[in-house]
């Protein structure tokens, strides 16, 4: 209890001190125009409350990954407590609010534009491509997830049935039901869906998590939180898939993501004050950071430490879905459990929706194509759903998940480096952004060697050789593109 107690009030103590401090760095001005004034067009610039945006940006980059991620992630051991504060505090918190800050200040531009202006034209050509299919992959994975809990009358029991390879017509017609919503919370503008639904999710997420706070404050006794003495990796495959880099993609979301700097321009548009962006961008990833926290220490809680969590995942086959309905019936008790699965539906559906309208709007920017018109809208729109929809029929989850997780950590180590040569450019501490960009790349450049999904170099030595030599270059290539765009500038 000691070690979480102490990496939730690292979480919340760093969002008045690192958050402020950075805040500082970006030079935030409450006095400076924002995208939502010097460009509204009723659509997607459209000045909103800050409570509104910081509970859109917190439901838009949860999904499932602060939940499943960190009760699969857990089974490392409590050096999964480490990675979520640390990289929450530092890298992921970070990432969010520059990316954000460098958003307003280019009026509302969406990532891939941003990169392009930092990092060259080349790497927005390549940012363009990757953030789209990224954000389709997200659609889908979002899409067919809450389809087939909703299919299964959200009664985990008989998850097993609807969670099939075979895709049953009830997973189907749910499926377009929630692609429909998809398309009107696409094409509408921001404050006509998004804008009035988000806070009615947001409150069965934050129940969630207190709900299982409340119940490892006050029954100790009951469930114990294994605490950090070791880097020992607790986990059963531990030869196969080694904390570095494995733990580092599968607890994506509660620490980094690079999903979230594809979700910043939608609400840069629709701040009021630059002095928003401490709150909205920090602050909703330090509450996601919390919501991991909370959801890795109940699942080793619950079953008796990391040995008891690795023995369910096995038995429940790797389905966090059941795993969380089994420990929010105990904890919660049947009266409320059912908000612990409306705020998982909700946490992925509404991450898929503003995924899509990302998409759509990174489309637009890259095609020039103005976003006031609704036939214009449904063009963009239209083959990016397409899109999602060949994904869901073509692929199962587990592929589509682990190219989404390696993908999603790629992009957050190209938008630490954008970060990074913004900081450079303007004379800031050009560290808060490398550390940060060096340390995620060498993540996904020695994933593509160690993961069993990807080489799987049997010799760690020289996997993780291979990994550092992948940085080393990749480093230097992201330095020449630096140059480059200066130049191009």
């Amino acid at each position: 209890m000691i070690t979480f107690l102490v990496c939730l009030s690292a979480l919340i103590i760093a969002y008045f001190t690192y958050g402020r401090m950075l805040e500082k760095v970006c030079d935030i001005d409450a006095k400076n125009d924002v995208p939502s004034k010097t460009h509204y067009d009723g659509v997607d610039y459209i000045p909103l409350p800050r409570w509104r945006i910081f509970l859109i940006q917190l439901l838009n980059i949860a999904g499932l990954g602060p939940i499943f991620g960190a009760l699969l992630g857990a089974a490392y051991g409590p050096v999964a407590f480490l990675w979520i504060t640390l990289g929450g505090i530092f890298i992921g918190a970070m990432h969010d609010l520059v990316a954000g800050v460098i958003s307003i200040k280019n009026c509302g531009q969406s990532l891939p534009e941003i990169i392009g202006k930092y990092m060259g034209n080349g790497t927005r050509t390549f940012m363009r491509i990757a953030a789209l299919l990224l954000m389709v992959l997200v659609g889908a994975v979002f899409m067919s997830q809450p389809a087939e809990l909703i299919a299964a009358n959200i009664s985990f029991p008989s998850l097993e049935t609807a969670m099939s390879s075979t895709m049953s017509w009830e997973v189907f017609v749910v499926i377009m039901a929630i692609l429909l919503y998809y398309i009107l919370a696409t094409i509408m503008p921001i404050d006509k869906i998004i804008g009035r639904i988000y806070p009615i999710f947001g409150l069965a997420v934050l129940v969630m998590a207190i709900g299982i706070l409340f119940a490892l404050l006050f029954n100790q006794d009951k469930y114990v939180i294994p605490e950090l003495t070791s880097f020992k990796n607790c986990l059963a495959d531990a030869k196969n898939f080694p904390i570095v880099p494995m733990l580092f993609t599968t607890i994506a979301c509660g620490a980094i993501s690079g999903f979230h700097a594809t979700q910043s321009p939608m609400m840069a548009r629709c701040m009021t004050n630059e002095k928003q962006s401490r709150s909205v961008f920090y602050g909703a990833m330090i509450a996601e950071s919390i919501i991991a926290l909370i959801w890795a220490a109940i699942a080793m809680a619950f079953w008796g430490g990391t040995e008891g969590l690795n023995n369910a995942i096995a038995e429940y086959g790797g389905s966090a879905a059941r795993m969380v309905n089994e420990i929010s019936m105990e904890t919660l008790g049947s009266y409320i459990a059912p908000i612990v699965v409306v705020g998982i539906v909700s946490c992925a559906i509404t991450s898929g929706d503003t995924a899509f309208r990302s998409a759509r709007l990174i489309a637009s920017d890259m095609l020039n194509i103005p976003q006031n018109s609704l036939l214009k809208r449904i063009l963009v729109s239209l083959p990016l759903f397409v899109g999602g929809l060949l994904i869901i029929f073509a692929m199962p989850f587990q592929t589509i998940w682990s190219y989404f997780a390696w993908m999603n950590q790629t992009l957050a180590a190209i938008t630490l480096w954008c970060i990074t040569f913004y900081l450079h450019r303007h004379g800031k501490p050009v560290v808060i952004g490398l550390l940060p960009a060096l340390f995620m790349t060498y993540v996904c450049s020695a994933y593509i060697f160690v993961s069993p999904m990807m080489f799987g170099v049997e010799n760690r030595t020289y996997a993780y050789i291979f990994g550092a030599v992948l940085t080393v270059a990749i480093s230097i290539w992201m330095w020449l593109s630096n140059g480059r765009s200066r130049q191009e500038g």
